[in-house]
């Protein structure tokens, strides 16, 4: 039975390398995690219209979305726009990928932050004389956001792990720069194991940061 091969002046040697693919990583979920929020809110809206002309279709959308795989989704993408004329960098079609996906999970977690909010509160805002749109963004969403941010920040975490699937579509990112430094080296053991350590380490430093920021916002509503 042998040991573990590591070498650990290789690893140092390569750790620049990987930190610069985590910088590629960090930028995917970062970007696609504002754009999801931005979209969610809006597929939210439209999955709880008044109209069944509009939520119907949106929400069988939603559920399509939810009930494929991020891969085939990300290759639909990568593959299907060109053939419309619509050519993107890869590095776009993958944030918009995760953005388009992750969407649809968090139009579930705003409609129930959005039915927390009680009538009244629109009631009064109309009494003030603020417009439709002024109540929805000034008054409606700052009290549906607040009880989600946990599972927002749940959403945060998932979707960095996710990103490792845009190496798929050749996307330099902490995973692909280590299949990389594989397939020159033909070393994996140290490359796999700094990614596996680098994403931890990410993942418990959000984690610790979310924690942080629901307890103040506890503090804040006591």
């Amino acid at each position: 039975m042998t040991g573990i091969d590591w070498n650990m002046a290789f690893a140092l040697q390569i750790l620049p390398s990987l930190l610069y693919g985590a910088i590629w990583t960090l930028t995917a979920t970062v970007a696609s995690f504002v754009v999801a929020m931005i979209l969610g809110i809006g597929v939210a809206l439209l999955c709880d219209g008044r109209r069944k002309i509009v939520s119907w279709p949106s929400r069988a959308i939603v559920d399509f979305i939810r009930g494929t795989p991020i891969l085939i989704q990300l290759y639909l993408l990568y593959f299907a726009l060109p053939a419309i004329g619509l050519t993107l960098p890869a590095i776009v079609v993958g944030i918009l990928t995760l953005s388009v996906h992750y969407a649809c999970y968090m139009s579930d977690t705003y409609r129930a932050g959005l039915a927390t909010v009680a009538k009244g509160q629109r009631e009064a805002a109309s009494s003030l004389g603020l417009r439709r749109g002024q109540t929805f963004f000034l008054v409606v969403l700052p009290q549906a956001i607040r009880p989600i941010i946990p599972m927002l920040g749940n959403y945060l975490i998932f979707l960095f792990k996710e990103t490792p699937l845009l190496s798929a579509v050749a996307i330099v990112e902490l995973l692909q720069t280590a299949k990389l430094i594989g397939s020159d080296t033909f070393r994996y053991t140290e490359p796999f194991t700094l990614v596996g350590i680098i994403f931890l380490v990410l993942s418990l430093g959000t984690a610790w940061l979310l924690a942080r920021l629901e307890k103040r916002l506890a503090r804040q509503r006591r």
